[in-house]
């Protein structure tokens, strides 16, 4: 597009109502400046204006920018079909070269200069979240975050991730933002925080990024204890005695946050879980058992879909105990309907957690997901082990230990991502076993994408 094209698209907008006047001037000059971070090649000064006048747009201004980005700033389609045309004229190494050039879209190059500025890799993590949020409204832009979450693999690799273990001693600065993201357990103040970070069986570990600077990017809080918990209330009691880590045999990976939504989609967990637990091994060598003790997010909407399908997945009695639980928000303090819980649900989670799959055929759990990715093994499934109101609405209470066995977590990893097999222990595998289902085999013709094939578990000895 030409000013005057973009002048007279911005201009159809404002009458339309979609785009005030005043943002006409900024997206003819932001539609230069695209061109010319494209083309000159020294561009730091442009790219510098470019994000002090997108700064200045609205929120139609910006997503305009977005679908700019989008509609206009691909391949090029005649450079891409000769450059296509060449290679099967003549496949060798320079035309292959030159089809993967022009194959390349136009908006790379843009964030690659945008990235070049000071402060640009934090201002592109946010322009991503703004992106990320406009994408149910206008399916286009998934080419532009596309793009971007390409280059985000790339420039938060492992190699530029710096690992800092977090003290009281840690700028007050970035202790506040671990307050502020702390996204599982909520730390209530900078007492709570002492009690997680200054005691000496609590530590907290965290990724960083050279250009983002005190941004930590994800987050793990570990618990030394002697045995493997099953419940959250004692590892945040206010008042515990702690104990040696010389003491501990089992560190405890309670609670895991990422920090930065606009890097939503780059794992950084794996690489956090498996550096912490390793160097922990180094420095506390009677650490014998490394495992989580994670939430279930996925059990209660699983459940409630389920439960309001027909034919329904549930026998009867669980069919109704499920309908009570969900209209008696408070169950878990009727003494007989919690009695009733702990001996549904369990093996349900179980269930939930080894077979059911979303519609990509993914596990359905995000956190089991997460962890059975990373070669983490299902290791126990514990009842009224999270009793907050949060908790209770979207898992029940449940939550589990994934164990990290470090000789064995490539194992798991790659029989997960390769065959979809589950490592669990018999324990979990007696358990699912368990579930009280009405029909199986007509729920998973009443829907394939969640049920079937099943998943198979590989049980490990007690």
């Amino acid at each position: 597009l030409d000013e005057q094209t973009i002048l007279g698209l911005a201009l159809g907008c404002a009458q339309d109502g979609l785009l005030p006047i005043p943002e006409i001037q900024y997206l003819a000059y932001l539609h230069n400046a695209l061109d010319q971070l494209r083309g000159e090649a020294s561009s730091l000064e442009r790219a510098s204006e470019f994000l002090c006048a997108y700064r200045e747009l609205d929120y139609a201004g910006r997503t305009f920018v977005f679908r700019t980005l989008a509609n206009d700033y691909g391949p090029d389609p005649a450079a891409l079909r000769a450059a296509a045309e060449a290679y099967l004229a003549a496949p060798d190494h320079a035309t292959a070269k030159a089809l993967q050039k022009a194959a390349e879209p136009r908006r790379v190059e843009v964030f690659h200069r945008l990235n070049h500025v000071h402060g640009g890799t934090q201002a592109l993590v946010a322009i991503r979240l703004e992106l990320m949020e406009r994408m149910a409204h206008h399916s286009e832009l998934w080419v532009v975050d596309d793009d971007l979450k390409r280059l985000f693999n790339a420039w938060f690799n492992r190699g530029f991730l710096v690992l800092k273990e977090i003290d009281w001693h840690t700028s007050a600065a970035i202790l506040e933002k671990i307050i502020r993201y702390e996204a599982v357990h909520e730390i209530t103040g900078w007492d709570d925080l002492r009690r997680r970070i200054d005691v000496p069986d609590r530590r907290l570990f965290s990724f960083f990024h050279p250009r983002l600077g005190d941004e930590p990017l994800i987050f793990v809080e570990v618990a030394l204890m002697d045995h493997l918990p099953t419940a959250i209330d004692p590892i945040l009691a206010r008042e515990r005695t702690p104990i040696s880590p010389d003491e501990a045999n089992t560190a405890v990976f309670y609670s895991i946050s990422n920090c930065q939504d606009g890097l939503r989609g780059i794992s950084f967990g794996s690489f956090l879980i498996k550096q912490v637990a390793a160097d922990l091994a180094r420095e506390l060598p009677n650490l014998k058992t490394f495992a989580t003790l994670s939430p279930l997010p996925g059990f209660v909407p699983w459940l409630q879909e389920e439960a309001a399908r027909a034919p329904s997945l549930f026998d009867k009695d669980t069919a109704a105990l499920l309908a009570r639980l969900a209209a008696e928000p408070a169950w878990i303090e009727d003494p007989a309907l919690a009695k009733a819980a702990e001996a549904a649900l369990p093996p349900l989670a179980a269930h939930f957690i080894t077979q059911v799959r979303d519609r990509a055929g993914r596990t359905r759990d995000p956190v089991a997901r997460f962890h059975l990715g990373n070669g983490a093994r299902i290791d126990q499934i514990n009842f009224g082990a999270d009793r907050a109101e949060t908790a209770m609405a979207s898992s029940y209470g449940i939550m589990v230990n994934y164990s990290y066995v470090l000789a064995d977590v490539e194992k798991n990893h790659e029989a997960f991502i390769g065959e979809g097999k589950v490592a669990a222990s018999s324990a979990v595998t007696r358990l699912a076993r368990q579930a009280k289902l009405a029909d199986r085999g007509a729920a998973k013709d009443s829907e394939p994408a969640r049920l079937s094939p099943p998943r198979r578990v590989e049980a490990d000895a007690d």
